[in-house]
């Protein structure tokens, strides 16, 4: 009986002194202490089997309650979240400040050829909210502040049973170009090419995608094909735009993480109203200026313009060093018009404090560009600095033979040089040159007017200050 008793006192005193260890201590603690106990004979292996079997039951229900607490972080954002990583909101933004100079004022053109004005400009001011759940789903929405009013910018929900083959619905950016499917804040210059006026962004529809093995992606989907926040509303348009996009990284598929070889192949299909301003190509330069070319062009056919696209674009990659080109298409038919405009740039960037170029890349598409270390200003030490060039030709010039009116300039290439400075992942300063040569006046076109004399070229220095979390 004293026996018994005794044993029970023991036993208690080590429940006692178990539960005064730390959580960690716990984990690892509390079996050997108890096998000891045993192993002395302090315990009976019916009494050990006991605490065990208890102190189990308090791990599993300590795990349980560990993982479904929810905390806070930083990473790319202000993440809240469960500790076991299966939910988490993260919320997140970007504020680009751009600055631009020409080198002419705008009271020097004509009225209604006028170029680009000296201005200050918020280019992108946007806050969103990504959210992550049980395991399979995720998504994003986005608003985008720079205009009068508050505009949806993304917003999406991802659907991944199967990491190979997932499935998205809402606005998103469309599976075509990888210069496009680069985070604004990642471009390697201040503005995109000319290459993403003749390209699909963000629009409302649905795809499957995934990364069947390492190395490749594909993505294949059904798009409005009418651009952001828009539907297709001409009853005289019903067709979705179909979009596909593959992508390999030859180097990855070779088992080799040193450098980088992608190549990939984008195509888009479908039909747009004959009354589409411009067959829905974006007019704008390179420098976001307003010179006229492609500014009108008309189809007098029929109701609907079949419309495909076709883009081929590659990437070389090695240490600090990057050459990067793309290639599109759209071809466009009716029962007048049967003309192609396309286009295409040529890159080739260097990181001069040396960070990887190879590392930026993931999924088909390049990130940001982080430094070795932050840029220290006590010391002026640290941050990443990068410089590129970059040549990009639009081509309208099928469009000649048409019946049109208007035209403004069928041609146009730019030369862009920049430099960044990147102090940290989250802040960027971009200094860019760029100089476009316009060419092939479209009938009715008089020309860009600088102070009563034609003119057919711009230059124009663009500074950016980003910051993004």
């Amino acid at each position: 009986m004293k026996q018994a008793k005794l044993r029970g006192v023991i036993a208690a005193v080590s429940g006692a002194l178990l539960m005064g260890f730390g959580a960690n201590a716990m984990a690892d603690s509390t079996d050997d202490i108890v096998n000891a106990l045993i192993a002395k004979g302090v315990l009976t292996e019916e009494e050990g089997s006991l605490l065990l079997k208890g102190r189990a039951g308090e791990k599993e229900a300590a795990e349980k309650k560990s993982a479904g607490a929810v905390t806070a972080r930083y990473k790319d954002g202000i993440v809240i979240g469960t500790e076991d990583g299966k939910n988490s909101l993260t919320v997140n933004g970007r504020v680009h400040f751009d600055s631009r100079w020409f080198d002419y004022s705008e009271s020097d053109g004509a009225i209604g050829q006028k170029s680009g004005a000296d201005t200050f400009d918020v280019r992108r001011a946007r806050i969103g909210l990504k959210a992550r759940f049980l395991d399979y789903y995720s998504g994003e929405v986005v608003f985008n502040g720079t205009g009068d009013a508050p505009v949806l910018d993304v917003a999406y929900l991802n659907v991944a049973w199967w990491k190979p083959v997932q499935f998205r619905v809402g606005q998103y950016k469309q599976p075509f170009s990888m210069e496009q499917l680069t985070s604004s804040n990642n471009i390697d210059f201040v503005e995109r090419s000319f290459v993403d006026k003749l390209v699909p962004a963000k629009e409302i529809g649905a795809m499957v995608h995934g990364a069947p093995v390492a190395g490749i992606t594909y993505a294949l989907g059904f798009t409005s094909g009418e651009g952001q926040n828009k539907v297709e509303e001409d009853a005289n348009v019903d067709d979705k735009d179909i979009v596909g996009r593959v992508t390999a990284n030859f180097a990855e598929l070779a088992g080799s993480k040193d450098w980088l070889a992608h190549a990939g192949l984008a195509f888009s299909k479908g039909d747009i109203s004959q009354s589409t301003r411009g067959f829905g190509i974006s007019r704008s330069t390179e420098t976001r200026s307003s010179v006229n070319y492609l500014q009108s062009i008309v189809s007098t056919g029929d109701n609907d313009i079949d419309r495909s696209r076709l883009g081929l674009e590659a990437a070389v990659a090695y240490g600090p060093f990057k050459l990067q080109s793309q290639w599109v298409k759209n071809s466009f038919d009716d029962n007048v018009v049967d003309e192609d405009v396309k286009a295409y740039y040529v890159q080739a960037l260097w990181t001069i404090t040396g960070e990887s170029q190879v590392d930026r890349y993931k999924g088909g598409a390049f990130s940001g560009l982080k430094p070795k270390s932050n840029f220290d200003p006590k010391n002026f030490t640290g941050g990443a600095w990068e410089a590129g060039i970059r040549y990009s030709k639009f081509d309208a010039s099928d469009f000649s033979k048409t019946l049109a009116v208007n035209h403004g300039y069928l041609e146009a290439d730019a030369w862009t040089a920049g430099l960044k400075f990147v102090p940290n992942p989250h802040v960027r300063f971009m200094l860019d040159y760029v100089k476009t040569d316009f060419e092939n006046a479209g009938d009715g076109f008089a020309g860009l007017m600088v102070n009563g004399k034609e003119v057919d070229d711009e230059k124009a220095i663009l500074f950016r200050t980003q910051f993004a979390f």
